[in-house]
């Protein structure tokens, strides 16, 4: 079990590992939070008619076929699912093990629940990988994302381009902390 820092609604969020049975809340939340979130990069047909299948492609593989060194956890409010988060370890020779999404639904966003999920994936990470940093890419246009990393202590170390399902290429940034320790510590100083 993994330690849950006092922050916002944390007394009654549950954290577990995801279960075959998450596939479609975490797809859909997946989907909802582009379509939401990324209308300036990716194609109007795309997000209105694609992305919802294309996300159910995705987190069936990893959740039906998961690779050895990927976590996936979700929160939930009462019987309500309210986000997730997916890494994959020793993902990048430089960089480390990577938190390849966090999506926590609209509603529920400025009440610590991505914090408890972070901090669940740090917790993790550091278990397994603790010699290792944490990173993640960062869209340029999802500057919200940018602040909530920074403000727990994440440095913009380089930019890159992601390639879209729309075939287009949109600039990001990769954020990191030099240990999973890091991480928990900047969480547990808030």
């Amino acid at each position: 079990m993994y330690y849950v820092p006092e922050i916002g609604l944390s007394k009654s969020i549950k954290l577990r590992p995801a279960k075959v049975i998450d596939l479609e809340n975490i797809a859909c939340l997946h989907a909802q939070s582009w379509q939401e979130n990324y209308d300036e990069v990716l194609s109007a047909d795309y997000l209105a008619n694609k992305v919802v299948a294309d996300r159910m492609v995705l987190w069936t593989t990893r959740l039906t076929s998961p690779e050895a060194n990927q976590a996936v956890f979700v929160a939930e409010h009462g019987q309500v699912f309210v986000g997730f988060i997916c890494l994959f370890a020793e993902n990048h020779q430089t960089y480390g093990t990577i938190i390849d999404n966090l999506h926590v639904k609209a509603s529920y966003k400025g009440k610590g629940v991505g914090t408890l999920l972070l901090n669940t994936a740090a917790q993790w990470a550091n278990k397994a990988y603790p010699e290792i940093g944490l990173y993640l890419e960062v869209l340029a246009c999802n500057s919200k994302a940018m602040g909530f990393y920074s403000s727990l202590g994440a440095i913009n170390t380089t930019s890159g381009y992601w390639h879209t399902p729309c075939d287009s290429k949109v600039k990001e940034f990769v954020y990191c902390w030099s240990s999973a320790k890091m991480l928990l510590a900047e969480i547990m100083s808030k």
